[in-house]
């Protein structure tokens, strides 16, 4: 269900990011054709020069999202299985998610290990069983795990009996889909130039122009899911920096107050903490997060788990929170 939502919000915004500029600026100027003699062409062109900027840190980011990213993760996993701090992992609890007739077991792990200073901290994730015969992922069983000491590089982790590999055949399938889309653009380009000229160069362009707009509103989206996700959700990175390399401590809860934003209808707390760390110095720090209208009930206890970081204490998080970040492999 959760997946039928999000690709109905991804056709739903990319109709308003690709179709819809297109189809408003063509309407638009077949009721009103533009006299390209008055146009500046410098202006034109800066405006091309733009579109051509925005086009190309557009496909540049989805190329090394879908391509780069991959040869990226595969060089950390190799660094990890020789540099990688070793770990023993507890499974506490373990959850088949794969469907009948997939190519492998698939099992939803959460564990339970100390992180790089020794505190006890629980990680959800997901692993592909290739030898189900070992029943090797079941309650009370221990995996062994390899810790990023620096949390710098995803993944921050890895199961010690990892081994990885890039399938050719799936990044040819990419570098096609990618070079496909770089091809469309580019045709647009030379489609816009032939249809829309009229023998007086780019003084078509304007600031409504597709060219211009498509990328815009595609960029407008990576920043805003950005920005929500940092500043609403908090940093992925940093959250697994205090994860693994955090103290637990109990802090008690000085004051909850509403900040006045909404999530989905989920109101966003500001909590005034204060804890004591290893050195019996005492800290005040505030955290602001989302909390569900079933859970607002932590906005009254005295005190709660958090995490600290020994060289930066005001960097905190709650532990419940936490343990609800998903590993990445």
């Amino acid at each position: 269900m959760r997946q039928g939502l999000s690709i109905f919000w991804i056709i739903y915004m990319l109709f308003f990011a690709i179709p819809f500029p297109m189809l408003l600026y063509y309407n638009i100027k077949s009721d009103n054709i533009p006299n390209l003699i008055n146009t500046d062409p410098w202006f034109a062109l800066s405006l091309v020069a733009v579109s051509i900027l925005l086009w190309i840190t557009l496909l540049t980011g989805y190329y090394r999202k879908w391509v780069l990213r991959n040869f990226s993760i595969k060089r950390n996993i190799e660094k990890l299985k020789t540099t990688g701090e070793a770990r023993e992992a507890k499974i506490v609890e373990a959850t088949k998610i794969s469907k009948a007739g997939a190519a492998y077991d698939t099992y939803e792990l959460i564990l339970q290990f100390k992180n790089l200073v020794g505190s006890e901290i629980r990680q959800k994730t997901a692993v592909n069983d290739s030898k189900p015969y070992e029943r090797r992922y079941e309650v009370g069983r221990t995996v062994g795990l390899l810790l990023d000491k620096d949390v710098n590089k995803i993944p921050y982790f890895i199961f010690a009996s990892t081994e990885v590999s890039i399938k050719k055949s799936i990044v040819a399938l990419i570098n096609l889909g990618w070079l496909t889309i770089a091809c469309i653009v580019a045709g647009y380009f030379v489609y816009s130039y032939q249809s829309e000229s009229e023998g007086m160069g780019w003084r078509f362009m304007s600031f409504g122009h597709p060219l211009l707009i498509c990328p815009a509103v595609l960029l407008f989206y990576r920043f805003i899911a950005t920005f929500i996700f940092s500043k609403f959700l908090g940093k992925p990175k940093e959250s697994f920096l205090i994860k693994f390399k955090g103290t637990q401590v109990t802090a008690r809860l000085i004051k909850a107050s509403q900040t006045g934003t909404y999530i989905n209808e989920q109101p966003m707390i500001n909590f005034e903490l204060e804890f004591t760390d290893q050195y019996n110095h005492k800290y005040k720090a505030n955290v602001k997060k989302i909390v569900n209208l079933l859970d607002l009930d932590i906005t009254k206890q005295e005190h709660i788990s958090i995490f600290y970081l020994k060289e930066n204490p005001e960097k905190i998080a709650f532990e419940k929170d936490l343990n609800e970040i998903n590993g990445e492999f």
